[in-house]
């Protein structure tokens, strides 16, 4: 089968959303390694700073993707990216003068509402570049801006609140996106919808009418809830890791930013775009072979979180995060372009922010404040060591992710061969 090429200008296209969607981690990111000073500044409680990390950002980031991504599927997605790239840039900057609790979750509040519009579009736009079998390598490559901004909030946000205080962290991570938002007006070129699949033409049908045809496809659901739980799971430990790192092992702001990237910051990006390009190689003889793939990896990789969570001494630790840590990312791309490539092209955009509802909702929004209230009702038992037990335990939950994956995967095969009857091949 002859897979056509992608469409001219993908790379710089392909950057520039790169780079959007890096600065956007790197400021939802940042604020975890800096939980210990606002910690110690406003006198919070941990379940309070898994608030902040978690269901404060995602609830506006969520319920405000489905309305920004309709106008995604209708409008330019370009200007709904740039526009959005200011207003999460600005939130952040101004997060930097919260005056407490209250006055920092509204602006983390502002900074997940302008989140939300970048990437729908940004996937749709992706999408019109690419074609199917090329969409998983693509997305992985788009998704490198997670390990981006992991390593930019961790390292260059540890390393400036070391010197210079939280405050200052939060307004140097958020200034660039101002920069950047320029470059995108004169750069960023948005193909014709549908380059690769057939489109009708047909306007962008209601939110709702998406939603159920969505659910009417059993790998679509499967999918989804797949991505969810391994949302939930990777918001989850990424939010405290840096904590546990500061709490059971004596690190500095600076040193935990630094290890974070080594392990999951350089590693995750790595194994990304391996998992992108194999998942692509296996779905030219089907997609649900890649899926299957999606299965498994959570099965190798667990045990070895556990036991490095659980380890006495910082080396130990890391040696055993090593194979965590390039697995972490390996579900971004591949379950990115599965849904644009199911949905239908009039529902793109839309389709991934009702994905992102439920992932930021029970995966960003819960996650982190499941661990920090699983924490606190450990810490009378062991101590300074039950953020690590905590964390060892939230582990477990990425089975079940891998019960869906293989749940989509046997939907998928039960397609092809409906496919293949239906046209006689």
């Amino acid at each position: 089968m002859t897979i056509p090429p992608p469409l001219a200008g993908s790379r710089t296209t392909i950057t520039l959303l790169l780079l959007a969607y890096a600065l956007s981690m790197c400021d939802r990111m940042v604020l975890s390694i800096l939980f210990p000073d606002i910690k110690t500044e406003f006198g919070l409680s941990d379940t309070q700073l898994g608030l902040l990390g978690g269901i404060s950002f995602a609830l506006f980031y969520a319920t405000m993707g489905l309305p920004i991504a309709r106008l995604s599927d209708q409008y330019s997605r370009k200007w709904i990216v740039i526009i959005s790239l200011i207003i999460f840039s600005l939130m952040t900057v101004l997060s930097g003068l919260a005056a407490g609790f209250i006055s920092l979750l509204i602006l983390r509040i502002g900074v997940g509402i302008g989140e939300a519009g970048v990437n729908p579009a940004s996937h749709s736009i992706i999408a019109d570049y690419f074609p199917p079998q090329r969409r998983a390598f693509a997305m992985a490559t788009l998704m490198l801006g997670a390990s981006i901004g992991m390593i930019l909030g961790f390292v260059l946000g540890g390393s400036i609140a070391e010197a210079h205080g939280w405050r200052t962290a939060l307004i140097a991570v958020g200034a660039p996106g101002m920069l950047l938002a320029l470059v995108m007006a004169k750069l960023l070129t948005e193909p014709r919808r549908g380059t690769f699949e057939a489109h009708s033409g047909a306007p962008s049908p209601p939110i709702r009418a998406t939603a159920v045809a969505m659910w009417s496809n059993k790998a679509m659901r499967h999918l989804i809830a797949g991505a969810v739980v391994a949302g939930l799971l990777g918001y989850g430990l990424t939010q405290w890791l840096p904590t546990f790192f500061s709490r059971q092992h004596d690190l500095g702001q600076s040193q935990t930013g630094l290890l974070m990237a080594g392990i999951f910051g350089i590693p995750g990006a790595l194994g990304a775009l391996a998992a992108g390009k194999l998942f692509d190689r296996l779905a030219v003889r089907g997609f649900q072979y890649g899926m299957r793939m999606l299965a498994v990896i959570p099965f190798v990789t667990l045990p070895f979180f556990i036991m490095g969570l659980l380890a006495d001494d910082l080396t130990t630790a890391v040696l055993l995060f090593i194979i965590p840590g390039f697995a972490g990312n390996y579900a971004l791309g591949p379950t990115l372009a599965m849904i644009q490539t199911l949905s239908p092209v009039n529902m793109r955009a839309v389709s991934a922010a009702i994905k992102m509802l439920f992932l930021n909702l029970i995966g960003l929004g819960l996650g982190p404040l499941l661990v920090g209230a699983i924490s606190d009702v450990l810490a009378p038992r062991y101590g300074d060591n039950a953020l690590g037990v905590a964390l060892a335990y939230f582990t477990l939950v990425g089975l079940w992710g891998s019960y869906h994956f293989w749940l989509c995967a046997r939907a998928l095969a039960e397609n092809q061969v409906t496919d293949h009857h239906r046209t006689g091949t």
